[in-house]
């Protein structure tokens, strides 16, 4: 079972305390029918948010995550919420990542555009399945950004290039970091492998999420 969880850049509110209330209910009641579930829920320590709240603050952005992890963990446990079997973060998996959108650039499903990196939406036949909606019926927005050096407007981000002065790593693609859609992808596959019984989001984001997931 795969949550994808907070992104730690403040403290947590009603919207990021119900899916974990609700998915730990989900859990216990199958722990309860006798299943061994391995409940896994990251946290997305690098994101445009994150680095906006330490360019605020003066302060680093693993120093900000670290911060509101404890207090996520905190707040969570005060309302009687279990802990995850693990809580995979962003930046630990990092090499996952790079090397994830390396394969899907040399597969043909992602290109290279003006030091960013985009997946080729219509290549994957599946693409819109979870959703019963055809790639025609897709619309830019909800979580698809806008970009100029895209093939198709419907392509999304893997990879960012770097600004001056954010946080940034080295890969085959330059300096940057991931794009939002593949931290949760890859984090999955490494935790659990290439099948999960239960994918949760929030769901103001499932559409999107889940398909480009």
């Amino acid at each position: 079972m795969y949550v994808c969880g907070p992104t730690v850049y403040n403290y947590i509110h009603i919207g990021n305390a119900r899916p974990a209330i609700n998915y730990d209910v989900v859990r216990r009641y199958f722990e309860y029918q006798g299943y061994n579930v391995e409940y896994v829920s990251n946290f997305t320590d690098v994101d445009d948010k994150l680095i906006k709240r330490s360019q605020e603050l003066n302060q680093s952005v693993p120093e900000i995550a670290e911060k509101y992890i404890a207090a996520f963990h905190e707040d969570v446990g005060a309302l009687n919420v279990r802990k995850a079997t693990s809580n995979p973060r962003v930046m630990d998996h990092m090499d996952d990542i790079i090397q994830f959108i390396k394969d899907l650039v040399d597969q043909g499903y992602a290109y290279e555009s003006g030091g960013d990196v985009y997946f080729r939406t219509r290549k994957f036949e599946g693409y819109g399945k979870l959703s019963h909606q055809s790639i025609d019926d897709l619309k830019v927005g909800a979580r698809i950004d806008a970009g100029e050096h895209k093939e198709d407007a419907l392509d999304f981000t893997l990879w960012k290039k770097a600004k001056s002065g954010e946080i940034s790593w080295d890969s085959p693609f330059g300096e940057g970091r991931p794009g939002w859609h593949i931290e949760c992808s890859v984090m999955a596959f490494h935790e659990l492998g290439p099948t999960i019984d239960i994918h949760a989001v929030v769901q103001i984001y499932n559409f999107h999420i889940m398909k480009m997931k």
